[in-house]
Parts: C-alpha cells; sequence; structure tokens
C-alpha cells in the first residue's frame, strides 16, 4: 500500500515509462506520414473518436469501482483478522487454567497462522497481473514467493512444522490444530465447556476470515469487463492521433503561416498526453483487481502481521518485542 499523499514520479515513471515511448514514435510516426509524406487520407473525423472516448471512460469508471470494491473487502477482511487475533489472546490468557508455555503455544500458533496465510494468498496464479521489468524488479526483493509452511517455521515446534510441510493448505491444518488443542484442554479439565465453545466460535471466524481471502484471490476479477477494458482502451488511444490530425488540420486555416509549424507539432505532445491519460486509468483498476500480490495498491498484509505479533507477544508481557514494519520505498508490504 504507498502510504505517501503524492505519488513520486519515479514511480509514476517506472509504470508510463513503455506506454509514453510507445505513444511518442507512433504518433510521431502518423505525424511524419501525414505532413512529410503528404499522406492526407489517414486523418479521421474527430466525432467519432469522442462517442468512443465517452464510452471508454464510462467503461473504466465501472472497472475502477469495481476493482477498488474488491480492495477495501480485502482490507475489512484483514481488520477482521486483526480483531479477532487479539480477541483469541485474550480468550487465552483469561480462560485457559494452565502453565505459561501452553498459552505460549495457543498464542504463537495463531500467529504462525497469520504468516501462513498472508503468504498463501501472495503466491501468484494463472491471472496475476504482470508489469514491466522495472516494475517487477521493485517487488522482487520482496521474498513472499516462498512456501507458506516456512513463515511458520518461528512459531511452531519441529514435530508440527514437519506435519505442515507435508500439508496442501498450511493455514487450514493450523486452526485445525489449534481446535484439537482445545479439545485436550476440556478434555484435561483445563478449559470448561462454555470456554471450549467461545474458543471454537473464535476458530470459526478465522476459518470465515480466512475463506474469505481465499474467495478474492481464487475468483478473478469478471474477465469480460477486465479484458475488453484494455481493448477498448487501446482502440480509442490508437486512432486517438488521427482524430488529432484533423482537429489540428481544422484549426490552422485561420492562422499565420509562422505560427502554423509549431501549432502543428502540438498534435504529438497533446496526443501522448491523453493517450497516457487513458491508459493509466484503465491500469489504476487493473492494479486494484487483486488485493493480494503484495503491490503498490494492495492490502498491506506484512504490516498488518507484523502488528499482531507485537500485539500478542506484548499480551504475554514479552519483553523484547519485533519493530514495526517499515515502508520500502513509501510503500507498505
Amino acid at each position: 500500500m504507498y502510504i505517501k499523499r503524492n505519488i513520486g514520479w519515479g514511480l509514476i515513471i517506472r509504470y508510463a515509462w513503455k506506454n509514453l515511448l510507445f505513444f511518442l514514435i507512433y504518433t510521431t510516426g502518423i505525424f511524419s506520414l501525414y505532413y512529410f509524406l503528404d499522406w492526407t487520407f489517414i486523418d479521421i473525423p474527430f466525432q467519432p473518436l469522442t462517442v468512443i472516448g465517452i464510452a471508454v471512460a464510462f467503461y473504466i469508471g465501472f472497472k475502477n469501482s469495481q476493482s477498488y470494491d474488491r480492495f477495501w473487502e480485502g482490507r475489512k477482511i484483514w481488520g477482521g483478522i486483526v480483531n479477532y487475533s487479539r480477541t483469541w489472546a485474550n480468550q487465552v490468557l483469561s480462560l485457559v487454567n494452565e502453565d505459561y508455555e501452553t498459552k505460549r503455544v495457543l498464542i504463537y500458533r495463531h500467529i504462525a497462522w497469520i504468516n501462513a496465510l498472508r503468504i498463501q494468498l501472495r503466491q501468484p496464479n494463472s491471472f496475476s497481473i504482470k508489469e514491466n521489468a522495472a516494475v517487477e524488479k521493485l517487488f522482487r526483493s520482496h521474498g513472499e514467493q516462498k512456501p507458506s509452511c516456512l513463515a511458520t517455521k518461528s512459531f511452531v515446534n519441529d514435530d508440527e512444522y514437519q506435519d505442515l510441510l507435508k500439508r496442501k493448505n498450511t493455514a487450514t491444518h493450523i486452526v485445525k490444530n489449534q481446535g484439537l488443542h482445545i479439545k485436550k484442554l476440556y478434555d484435561a479439565g483445563k478449559i470448561t465447556e462454555f470456554d471450549k465453545l467461545l474458543f471454537h466460535g473464535v476458530l470459526e471466524e478465522l476459518y470465515n476470515l480466512q475463506g474469505k481471502c481465499e474467495r478474492i484471490k481464487n475468483t478473478p476479477f469478471p474477465r469480460q469487463y477486465a479484458y475488453f477494458s484494455t481493448v477498448f482502451t487501446w482502440i480509442f488511444v490508437l486512432l486517438l492521433p488521427f482524430g488529432m490530425l484533423n482537429v489540428f488540420e481544422t484549426e490552422i486555416h485561420d492562422m499565420a503561416n509562422e505560427i502554423k509549424p509549431w501549432f502543428i507539432f502540438l498534435m504529438i505532445p497533446l496526443s501522448v498526453l491523453v493517450s497516457w491519460m487513458f491508459t493509466t486509468m484503465e491500469k489504476v483498476g487493473s492494479n486494484s483487481e487483486d488485493p493480494f500480490e503484495g503491490r503498490v495498491n494492495d492490502v498491506p498484509m506484512t504490516a498488518l502481521c507484523k502488528t499482531i505479533e507485537i500485539d500478542l507477544r506484548d499480551m504475554l508481557d514479552e519483553k523484547e518485542l519485533p519493530e514495526k514494519t517499515k515502508p520500502i520505498d513509501n510503500i507498505l508490504y
């Protein structure tokens, strides 16, 4: 999640340089064919392009609205994970009549769960967005493309860790292990039946929250909206220079001869600017479709996991607490 109020131009150029370069070369080529090789037949009336531009703008607006809804739902789900994590720790500390080590195991296993879930959600899939090399380099060092069970190693014992290595869904089995541990405590008389119901109520909610995350992760933004938004945008920006030729040719008839060449050249930067604006609007929606990929606009799960870990270990009265996750290049992961 980008945390500065204004997005730096360095990041903007990382995303936009290929498109800007393409638009500059493409528009300059069309301009040269028209004015230097006298291909005057290639211009098209601007009025139809206006209709196309309005339609594309509405389509992009709808896509961006729905993409933002996916991000905001993901953020609300992780807000619930934060709250229920604190509830779990409070119940363990208040209701379990057992030694400190048992309480620590239950709380640390929960920290293992949030970290395993985070990494599971960040694994790429077939519809994950692919950026240019400059953008991909920015995120490659984040190091989340690893088996989710590795994130649990510091929080569970070795036997449990070895069992998790064999599992397909690490986070699911960690919650299962919490339930089995609660059953042992109940059988041993360390908690009451009512306490057991409270614990299982929280575990049920954790499964619900995990399932909601997996629903967003495994359900792509409807491709008919995502794909055709891109197609229509590119049809518009590729036709735009031909319409701009018509506009500028119409405007220069009454101008002085010494002004005409300079005015005509304005067609290139203006066409590049409009094309960049439309493709950027479309790209914003694409980058918000999948809120768990660990990119600029995504839910900062690493920071949230660290916040939960600090809170829970503090509730255990531990003295050596980890540092909060700090932003990298103004991006909070």
